[in-house]
């Protein structure tokens, strides 16, 4: 019996450029009047929907040209999975391919499920190069063999995967409605108040008559930067850094360890409520900001500052909230000092920030009412989780069980 034999009847092997052809049409910004500039930096990972984008002024060179329906594939970093389906016309970086359908082959609809699967993407690490930015070589990805159900199957796949798909779509406004709606609330909370009709005027702005103007070090217990200690894959204590700030919380992502003298735990521990701010990062990440809920026995690295707060003044939750407001980053990025690849804001100057103050009670009502919000989007968010790991078992259940075969062709 031949390797072919045990494909499922109707199931063919093809080379891939049997399946797609790459479209190496180029074009120079300045000749791109009128179209859409998509960079690999404008690409969301295991994302098909092109969602943000620029204009031919931001960049030089030659680029691409793509069409509606091609698929525009991220050849440099391929690891990182941002592949998307053009729904405009435009140009795109020269580190992406742009692949469009054989649809004698396969259907268009069915493309680019196809290319999101492991098995793509395990052949694609197969035939990279470079180690610092693998990339894949056209004529390599040519000639590899892929298995393809015939096109009615195509067809009924393509139906499936696409309304998942779409309802992916319909959660993700949700979410981006949901945080909208979330920081403009945020803004609202942090400078007005709620149902507030007396106001005075400050620094930044008008705030409540009954509220006070003050910095962040009138509102801390401590403030203490992190360990300067190098961190490895195992160690006692769990260490945060700043990649572990994500959404206003600190999260257990990609932990190190570090071993500590019990003086130095407990100089370094944190406590619930405790807040930690990143003050070294690229001048678009420096000043990120999350609170600690987590249990267990952390600690944090030197590029975070630890904000303690004074409960007598100000609830955590409402500072952290602050501090990730329109307004309270705003206050903060008035004190970066840029440096050649890093920017900076340090302890003294973070103390400096300008906050506006409301009574303790009126502090958990917004708390209370953000939280809300967080929920809300928390909810969205799990939902989207949940579609994506459907759409990646319905892929994995339905294609790749057969293309170990298509090697042997």
């Amino acid at each position: 019996m031949s390797q072919q034999s045990t494909l499922p009847s109707g199931w063919d092997v093809h080379r891939f450029d049997e399946i797609a052809e790459s479209i190496n049409e180029r074009i120079l910004p300045e000749d791109a009047d009128g179209l859409l500039y998509v960079g690999l930096e404008h690409l969301e990972p295991e994302s098909l929907k092109i969602r943000q984008w620029g204009t031919p002024d931001d960049v030089d060179a030659q680029k691409l040209r793509f069409y509606p329906g091609d698929i525009i594939f991220g050849k440099r970093r391929f690891y990182q999975r941002k592949l998307a389906v053009a729904e405009f016309d435009g140009i795109c970086s020269a580190h992406a391919m742009v692949l469009r359908a054989k649809s004698d082959v396969v259907l268009p609809e069915f493309f680019p499920f196809f290319m999101q699967s492991e098995e793509f993407f395990r052949r694609a690490m197969s035939i990279s190069v470079g180690s610092l930015s693998p990339t894949i070589n056209w004529r390599t990805l040519a000639r590899q063999k892929f298995a393809l159900p015939p096109m009615d199957e195509q067809q009924r796949i393509a139906e499936i995967l696409w309304s998942v798909e779409k309802t992916y779509r319909s959660y993700d406004v949700s979410l981006s409605d949901a945080i909208r709606a979330k920081d403009s609330l945020l803004t609202r909370l942090t400078l007005q108040g709620q149902d507030v009709h007396d106001f005075q005027h400050s620094k930044i702005g008008d705030i409540p008559k009954h509220w006070r103007l003050a910095t962040i070090g009138d509102v801390l217990e401590s403030s203490q930067y992190g360990l300067s200690v190098r961190a490895d894959d195992e160690g006692k204590y769990p260490i945060f850094r700043m990649m572990n700030i994500e959404d206003g919380v600190i999260v257990e992502n990609d932990m190190k360890y570090v071993d500590l003298t019990p003086s130095e735990f407990d100089s370094y521990s944190l406590m619930p409520g405790d807040i930690l701010f990143n003050r070294t990062n690229s001048i678009d990440l420096v000043g990120k900001v999350g609170i600690y809920r987590l249990e267990g026995n952390h600690v944090f690295a030197s590029y975070l500052i630890r904000l303690r707060a004074d409960r007598d003044h100000i609830i955590p939750e409402y500072m952290n909230y602050y501090l990730n407001s329109k307004l309270g980053q705003h206050q903060i990025r008035r004190y970066i000092t840029a440096g050649v690849s890093q920017a900076n804001v340090n302890a003294t100057n973070l103390q400096r920030v300008l906050i506006p103050l409301p009574p303790i009670e009126e502090q958990n009502i917004a708390v209370n009412t953000l939280a809300e919000f967080d929920d809300n989007i928390l909810h969205i968010r799990e939902h989207l989780e949940e579609l994506q790991a459907l759409k990646r078992y319905l892929i994995s259940s339905i294609l790749e069980n057969y293309q170990i075969e298509a090697l042997h062709v």
